[in-house]
């Protein structure tokens, strides 16, 4: 079965513009944004981001990408990226790949694949088709709490507390 919306599922929060020239809503994620060996032509590369139209009081920004549709009872981790500046209202393409420049004072958390960085959608053969909820959160701290070593599930549990609103496309992927 499908899985609901997990963003849904929370405190309702305002919402903002989140674009990209890379990913869109309900279209298929593109090679060279899917994960390693098994994508034919993968790069691995996290999308370029754009933001607008967030709360005036927005203190910093996490980054985040989550497929609720993984094989497991509690999804998949793809992406988090915490303490984006609030001066920061972009993300380029590979910003979160290996390599990339990420803005001052931001880092990593460890996705589900164990690496700190973007690893892109990379569903089961024959799976069911995965829904990638990229999210932009605002958010009222300048610096969310946990450090770069917690998992992306204590952030987003600090994010419960934390968030003004929220910014989300969601791609498509399947094998």
């Amino acid at each position: 079965p499908v899985t609901p919306d997990p963003y849904a599922l929370l405190p309702t929060v305002g919402s903002f513009t989140l674009s990209s020239a890379d990913i869109a809503d309900g279209q298929v994620v593109a090679p060279e944004f899917r994960y390693g060996p098994d994508a034919p032509g993968g790069r691995n590369l996290s999308p370029a981001l754009s933001w607008s139209g967030f709360p005036a009081d927005t203190a910093s920004f996490v980054v985040s990408c989550f497929d609720p549709d993984a094989p497991t009872p509690a999804g998949f981790w793809h992406w988090t990226l915490v303490d984006i500046p609030a001066t920061v209202t972009e993300l380029p393409r590979g910003a979160g790949s290996p390599g990339g420049t990420l803005p001052a004072g931001s880092f990593h958390v460890r996705n589900d694949f164990g690496t700190a960085g973007y690893d892109g959608p990379a569903p089961p053969p024959g799976d069911q088709v995965h829904r990638y909820f990229f999210v932009v959160h605002a958010v009222d701290v300048p610096t969310l709490g946990p450090d770069a070593g917690a998992t992306a599930t204590v952030v987003a549990f600090n994010l419960a507390f934390h968030t003004l609103a929220r910014a989300i496309l969601t791609p498509v992927f399947s094998y």
